[in-house]
């Protein structure tokens, strides 16, 4: 028989509220509340993980300076490696600056010519075979310059002989010398480029030529 809520006792009204705010409850605590708290746990966890991690970090602070001024020694120091040794896959430049310290020093480099590229383990060779010509200390003078270079250069097979006798210095090709011009000479000037420098890439920048118009 079905009993209203009126109908019951005091004692029992107050257990049917208990009973339902109970119910009341646990739906709210399954379906919100423990949805709730899990996401604050995961968000706690999260925000525990950031702090430790930014006290970490923290710990460096006082390095920074120091960690910033090596790595400006080390970006230095590769630019220096790379006047030293170039990483370019072309030769033109080497020419060039070879051309313009003769020019300096108040000689004539009349040709080149690129010999066989040798690719060692971490760097390649790149000899050419030259012919100047001009008064001798100035030929001096070319040789010193080229010494102080920042780029490696080798000066190997160096032959030197006198303007009236050129083929003593075993040059290709003989020319109408200026009057203050005394010697001639022929050598073999090496230039070294970092590794990734493939042969054929030198050969294809290496061909036979002069420097430029005389």
């Amino acid at each position: 028989m079905a009993m209203n809520f009126s109908e019951l006792s005091g004692i029992k009204q107050w257990g049917a509220v208990i009973v339902g705010g109970a119910i009341v409850t646990a739906a709210l605590y399954f379906t919100v509340f423990k949805s709730q708290s899990e996401k604050n746990a995961t968000a706690q966890h999260a925000l525990e993980d950031k702090i430790r991690e930014n006290n970490e970090l923290e710990s460096y602070r006082p390095k920074l300076k120091q960690i910033k001024q090596q790595l400006a020694e080390l970006k230095q120091q590769l630019e220096i490696e790379q006047r030293i040794v170039p990483d370019e896959k072309q030769v033109d430049g080497f020419i060039t600056m070879m051309d313009s310290e003769a020019q300096k020093a108040g000689v004539e480099l009349r040709r080149y010519f690129a010999k066989d590229v040798k690719s060692q383990q971490y760097y390649t060779e790149v000899p050419f075979d030259m012919e100047l010509d001009g008064p001798y200390y100035s030929m001096l003078n070319f040789f010193d310059r080229v010494g102080k270079l920042e780029r490696i250069v080798n000066i190997s097979g160096t032959l030197v002989s006198t303007t009236r006798n050129p083929q003593g210095a075993k040059v290709k090709h003989t020319y109408q010398y200026a009057p203050n011009e005394s010697v001639v000479a022929t050598f073999t000037a090496t230039t070294f480029f970092s590794h990734d420098l493939q042969p054929s890439a030198a050969a294809a920048g290496a061909k036979p030529g002069t420097p430029g118009a005389k």
